[in-house]
């Protein structure tokens, strides 16, 4: 049979990995097991379904999308557009490419048409995506708009023609929070009119920044209530699980999901890629090292850009991209110079002249290949791609089909290919690869009841307008909001009177002291010493392990040593160096219980959901040369830092462990393996990433007496992972065996038990071991449970 465009282009990766491949009758992928092809799958292409334009489109509207190639509307734009039009919140949750914007724009244009003193909001998470939207509107030309963009690069000018003649402003959360909000009175005219609130790329609000969006669009709507408006709001979002339940967390409001595709799109062929171990190299401890993700995708994004196929490759950080194209660029300059010319990187931090040129140039073919971030996976209008290669699994199966939807042209197939890093949850899908292609989308992850986000939250609405009882009983959330103003009344933060609660000055603003995209601990400006130059920042809650004395930081690929740290004044001072090794910092860390939210008996196994005080203390570093030897230990003194936070642990009964062959000599390391599996693969159950949670095991705990592991969030208060991490326990530990089990190392490796945060060195850790401790867990929870007894709710306090 005839193979399509996908599977020619794998044959070309395949070849190029020395691997053979091969086609069956009955169109399965026959491989050599030993080889680096773990699975194929191909996802059918989709003819689209068109409707009719609705009724109450302006004919000028209409005829500027026909102008611009948009014959009809597909049917999930045509629905959500006539939800919002009809004042219904809504929210459009589907694949890549899918036309979402337009679902947005015609009724945000109609009302500005039949309204001509009606305005609207955009919000969008990047200042990049909301330019791209303000580019294609003003492609539509259709007059009386007055379209502007509200970010931080904005003149002050431009800012006060915006707020005074603009009808359709595209901003950010950060825009809103610090500038608008704070100083409403003077946008009072806007907000009186405001017709419609659009939420972009809503997927991307989990977390404490998703809990602190939540707030701000409560904060946006009660103030626009004050003047008179009431906003009906548009979220487009990727698909994800429970769309309208994750909307109405975010919003406050009841939102209604309109989740069926209707546009068209090619077929797949999705194949998952797990790179060769190195005999040559040895990691941490002794560990096979695989060959890295980033060097195997240069190698892929050479070869199909020898085949002629557009591409892109999707790479974890800013560093990894420049690294992949130039990689990939000295792979091509050895076959043909003028084909390494056609190869570039894409990442946040190029100017934006330089990503419109980088955008245009991919688009028209002048550039085949592209190594790029997550910068172009959120709405900039690039799609029908020849192949996307995902250099490590990207956090959620939600962000690696929207990666993967920028490949596929309408008459031909693309392809896909997912390249496994070194790491648990990487190995564990390309192994089990139902739980990515079988499987749906996660759900959204947030809390807008976290104290340490609600807050700073309600002290900024009460600067804004004096709460009131409706307020905290409405949309800030009842029983927690009122716990926390009371808290806030006792500090004199804020004052109590009887209609209400106020912000006592009337000069200080405190929005700007409130971070919404950091960790409620504060920021640590990395300073050039010699020349007072801000390099940087970074969260005060990883400085100690990040920006020590004599750590080496990286800056835009430069390599800077720290001198200094002072956590007081939040500063890091560093001066360029590259004195050829890398610094790891070892810590310790210690888990008290606080409260037990949630505790249930299985047997020999105890299952808690808990407020806990995480105690951390970097206490040296290691040098390490750029095979991984350790070079020299050195002793620290820094200050010990404690987090209230939340966690899911679970504990075990010695005599169980026992009868599974866990001697007291091997319950550290059995624990402390099953721990740091279980870390790397919570995300495929809740949207983070394995560096928003942290963990701890310990063969004797003292709240409950016996070996435990818990599981914690990173951020104060917690964002939600724990707690997800509690509510599916058993999937989430069943795939963590499994990603042990299956993993080919004999004792441990960075597939499967090492951490690359742990603070230990990975010791000691037993393979073997955590196996066995997860059996014994798994077993219990799949018996009969009662609910906790008063011997483990005498250790709350």
């Amino acid at each position: 049979m005839t193979a399509d465009r996908g599977e020619v282009l794998l044959r070309r990766v395949l070849a190029g990995a020395d691997a053979a491949a091969g086609v069956d009758p009955f169109g399965s992928w026959s491989f050599d097991g030993d080889g680096p092809l773990r699975h194929v799958a191909r996802v059918p292409a989709r003819d689209g379904d068109a409707v009719p334009w609705p009724d109450w489109v302006p004919p000028e509207v209409r005829a500027a999308f026909l102008r611009r190639g948009v014959r009809a509307p597909w049917r999930h734009q045509a629905e959500a557009a006539s939800l919002a039009h009809a004042g219904r919140d809504v929210v459009v949750a589907t694949g890549t490419a899918s036309g979402k914007s337009l679902a947005y724009q015609l009724p945000v244009l109609s009302r500005l048409a039949a309204d001509p003193r009606a305005t609207a909001l955009y919000l969008s998470p990047t200042k990049a995506l909301a330019a791209d939207q303000l580019r294609a509107l003003a492609e539509l030309d259709l007059p009386g708009v007055r379209a502007a963009a509200l970010d931080g690069d904005t003149a002050v000018e431009e800012r006060d023609w915006a707020r005074a003649h603009s009808r359709w402003i595209f901003s950010n959360p950060d825009m809103l929070h610090r500038a608008v909000l704070p100083r409403h009175a003077r946008w009072a005219t806007f907000l009186r009119r405001l017709h419609v609130v659009v939420v972009d790329e809503c997927h991307t609000y989990r977390g404490v920044f998703g809990s602190h969006v939540a707030l701000l669009l409560r904060r946006l709507l009660r103030v626009a209530a004050r003047y008179g408006s009431h906003p009906t709001v548009v979220l487009a979002s990727a698909t994800v699980a429970e769309p309208a339940a994750f909307a109405s967390r975010l919003t406050g409001r009841d939102v209604t999901a309109v989740t069926v595709d209707g546009s068209p799109h090619a077929g797949r062929t999705v194949a998952l890629w797990e790179p060769p171990l190195l005999p040559e190299l040895t990691g941490e401890n002794g560990a096979p090292v695989r060959r890295p993700a980033g060097t195997e995708a240069a190698r892929m994004l050479a070869d199909l850009v020898i085949e002629g196929a557009r591409t892109l490759a999707f790479v974890r950080s800013r560093r990894g991209a420049e690294l992949t194209a130039l990689g990939a660029r000295r792979l091509l300059a050895d076959v043909d110079p003028d084909l390494a010319a056609r190869v570039a990187a894409y990442r946040g931090g190029y100017l934006p002249e330089e990503r419109r040129a980088l955008e245009a140039a991919l688009a028209s073919g002048a550039l085949l290949g592209v190594a790029t971030t997550n910068a172009l996976e959120l709405g900039v209008d690039i799609a029908g791609l020849d192949a996307v290669v995902v250099a490590g699994f990207p956090g959620t199966r939600a962000s690696f089909w929207q990666q993967a939807g920028r490949a596929g042209r309408a008459t031909d197939s693309a392809l896909v290919v997912l390249v496994a890093r070194d790491d648990p949850m990487d190995t564990y899908l390309v192994h089990h690869p139902e739980a990515l292609l079988g499987r749906p989308v996660e759900g959204c992850v947030l809390d807008p009841t976290n104290p340490y986000v609600l807050a700073p939250q309600l002290v900024c609405a009460a600067a804004e307008l004096p709460l009131t009882q409706a307020d905290v009983d409405g949309p800030f959330g009842g029983a927690p909001a009122a716990a926390v103003l009371e808290e806030l009344v006792a500090d004199g933060v804020l004052r109590r009177r009887p209609t209400g609660w106020f912000w006592p000055s009337t000069r200080e603003r405190p929005a700007g002291s409130v971070d919404i995209r950091g960790s409620g601990l504060g920021q640590v400006a990395v300073v050039e010493a010699g020349t007072g130059r801000m390099l940087g920042t970074a969260d005060a809650a990883s400085a100690p392990a990040t920006l020590h004395p004599g750590a080496i930081h990286l800056h835009r690929g430069e390599s800077h040593l720290v001198e200094e740290l002072d956590l007081d004044a939040g500063v890091a001072l560093v001066v360029a160096a590259d004195p050829g090794w890398r610094t790891d910092a070892r810590s310790t860390a210690d888990v008290q219980v606080v409260r037990v939210l949630s505790r249930r008996e299985h047997g020999p196994v105890g299952v808690g959901f808990a407020e806990v005080d995480v105690s951390t203390q970097v206490v040296a570093y290691q040098r390490r040369a750029p095979d991984g030897t350790v070079l020299e230990t050195v002793p620290l003194d820094m200050p010990e830092q404690t987090l209230r936070t939340r966690s899911v642990f679970y504990d075990v009964d010695d005599a169980a462990l026992a009868a599974a062959g866990i001697g007291p000599d091997d319950v550290p390391g059995a624990l402390h393996a099953a721990e740091h599996a279980a870390i790397g693969l919570l995300p495929l159950f809740a949207i983070c990433d394995r560096w928003d949670i942290g963990g701890m095991s310990t063969a004797l705990h003292p709240h409950t007496g016996r070996p435990t592991v818990f599981v914690h969030d990173g951020h104060p208060g917690g964002a939600g992972f724990a707690e997800r991490g509690h509510q599916v326990l058993g999937a989430w530990l069943t795939a963590t065996r499994s990603a042990i089990r299956d993993c080919g190392c004999r004792s441990g490796c960075p597939s499967c038990v090492q951490s690359p945060k742990c603070g230990n060195g990975n010791a000691p850790l037993d393979k073997r071991g955590a196996v066995a401790v997860l059996d014994v867990v798994l077993a219990a929870l799949s018996g009969p449970s009662r609910s906790g007894t008063e011997r483990h709710r005498a250790g709350d306090r």
